[in-house]
């Protein structure tokens, strides 16, 4: 399984905004953005004016790093999204939010979608009554996502319950904190999307 080994931080300074890929510390003072809000390398303080390609890449960029993608794969979802009826822009980001990783963390049982697919490929996660360790998984309204049973008692998961109370569950999820099992109601709205990316510009990028 291929994925992204290098330092977290990294990423988000690339992008110059947080990615949340490191769970509670980027909510303190030690992100890396609020102490270095430039991108890293011997030239990261430069200021450069971009091209309209570079404005397109980095939205695709700072798309496939908030959600874990790599290239390949968010091609192909790209694919399946411009085939699909709708909107191809949004379509893309209903993939990338209906992957079980990113549906765990929309839920509060991650504290982030990279914490999300490692609990997940360590057998942590049912989706409908089975056990499934691919955090791909692209999931469907009216599929229900549990926390294993014998993994409830974890010290890991307890925390995580802990955390989660006061968090906001999008409205296309619902989630049952007491039984840790969510559900997929519907597909997201972009509406209901709170990531700041202008999809249209990865659409335009692809289209070229």
């Amino acid at each position: 399984m291929a994925r992204y080994t290098g330092p977290s931080c990294k990423l988000c300074r690339r992008e110059r905004e947080k990615l949340f890929l490191k769970g509670e510390r980027c909510y303190t003072d030690k992100c890396a953005i609020n102490k270095r809000s430039y991108s890293p390398g011997q030239h990261g303080q430069q200021r450069r004016k971009m091209s309209e390609y570079g404005m397109q890449l980095r939205e695709k960029q700072k798309a496939r790093r908030f959600y874990g993608v790599l290239e390949k794969q968010f091609r192909n979802y790209f694919i399946i999204a411009r085939n699909m009826k709708g909107v191809t822009g949004e379509n893309l980001l209903q993939i990338l939010e209906s992957r079980l990783d990113n549906v765990v963390y929309r839920l509060g049982l991650a504290t982030s979608r990279p914490e999300a697919r490692q609990l997940i490929r360590h057998n942590h996660f049912t989706v409908n009554g089975k056990r499934v360790n691919i955090p791909s998984c692209l999931l469907k309204p009216g599929d229900i996502v549990a926390v294993v049973e014998k993994s409830r008692s974890l010290e890991k998961f307890k925390n995580i319950v802990d955390n989660t109370g006061g968090k906001v569950v999008p409205k296309w999820l619902e989630l049952d904190l007491d039984n840790m099992t969510g559900k997929v109601l519907s597909l997201p709205s972009r509406e209901e999307i709170d990531l700041p990316v202008q999809e249209h510009l990865i659409v335009e990028l692809y289209s070229k």
